[in-house]
Parts: structure tokens; sequence; C-alpha cells
């Protein structure tokens, strides 16, 4: 609960208010000793001040032309040098080419020497199972995208990756009932990813037949 509001006397409102420049510790500490206010804190006495708009007219801010205390300061001016880069060299943190990391979706991804089309820097990430198969096998098929062949995805192994289209990867994610591909034993996976082009095969011949106009 609230306590009761403090209260002033003109002559200690005028007071404050001809003194509102000073800092408010030292207003504070005067006040309290001038007029035997033990009972105001400084918290009421900045609160009293702001409601007047009785202000220091400091902003906190460095005024044009002011100097900062590490102006000119030797010691400060040689612990800058000590802690500068010097030319050539590079922070330890900096990402190189070759440099690798796994993304959100727990795939790795590799630094390359091409220009990133939306930060225009000299590099990118990409994924490297991809860079590492479309080095073997040239570009990825249209419709198509890679899938993990043991299931765990930094393995990024070309053999470890093989391109089907991509309608198959609702099936295979266990979608319409479908017993996901990555959650089936290593030995199921390949009869998963059988079914699943098999499904996908008979849609697809569904589906050209209806176009053609034959009976459904």
């Amino acid at each position: 609960m609230k306590g009761r509001a403090n209260q002033y006397s003109d002559v200690e409102l005028a007071w404050l208010k001809e003194r509102a420049s000073m800092p408010r510790p030292e207003l504070h500490r005067l006040f309290s000793e001038t007029f035997v206010r033990e009972d105001v804190t400084i918290g009421a006495l900045k609160g009293l001040m702001k409601r007047n708009r009785w202000l220091t007219g400091r902003t906190g801010q460095f005024e044009k032309g002011h100097l900062s205390e590490q102006s000119g300061n030797p010691a400060f001016i040689q612990g800058g040098i000590a802690t500068r880069f010097r030319k050539g060299q590079v922070p330890h943190n900096q990402n190189y080419i070759g440099h690798e990391r796994i993304n959100r979706e727990g795939y790795v991804e590799i630094s390359v020497a091409e220009r990133n089309p939306w930060t225009n820097a000299e590099r990118r990430y990409i994924a490297k199972h991809k860079w590492l198969w479309e080095t073997a096998h040239g570009p990825v098929p249209d419709g198509h995208c890679l899938k993990c062949v043991d299931g765990n995805k930094t393995n990024t192994a070309p053999s470890n990756w093989t391109p089907i289209p991509r309608a198959l990867l609702p099936r295979l994610n266990g979608r319409w009932g479908n017993l996901s591909y990555d959650d089936a034993e290593p030995e199921l996976k390949p009869y998963v990813l059988a079914a699943a082009k098999l499904q996908n095969a008979a849609r697809n011949a569904k589906k050209n037949l209806s176009q053609n106009g034959e009976p459904k």
C-alpha cells in the first residue's frame, strides 16, 4: 500500500525551484539539511521536480566540442593500439571458404566461393550434400530433390543421397498413413522407398488417363 504523498511549504517549493539545475543527489542532501526533512527520499524529490518540470537542463549527451576523459590519454591510446587488428589480420571467429555448420533442419552447410545473391558477399553457405552430389553427378534433375538414404543428414557422401521426385516427399514423410522413411528401420527403408515410388507412379498413371479423357 502506498503511503501518503509528501507535503511541501511554499518556501520549500520556491527554494527547490530556484535550485532546479543542481544534481539531484546534492539537491536532496542540501534540502534535507536545510529544512530537516528526513521524510523526503531522493526518489520523492526527483518525482516532485519532474512533475513541476523543474529540470536540470541536462540531456545526458555530450555537447558539441566536448572531449571525453580518454581523449589524449596516452594509456588509453596505447591500449587501443595494442588491441586493434593489424593490416591483413582477421578475427578468430571469421568464417572461411570450406567452413562448415549445421543448420536448423540438421543439414550440413559449407561455405563456398560463390557470390551471395542476398548480401552480395563473395562467399555463401550451401547444402554440402547437394554440392558434393552435383560435383560428382551434375545438376539435380528438374522436379527432383536429394533424399538421404541412411537417414543420417550429416553423412554427406554422394552415395548416401539419391534424387527423387518432389512428389514423393509427402509419402516418405509419413503422410496418407505411410510409414515415415526416416523412422523406418534400416532394413525397411528400401521397401518404404519402393512403395512410395509405386504409389506415385500409380497416381501419375491415373492422372494421365483422366487428362486424356479415358474412363476413370
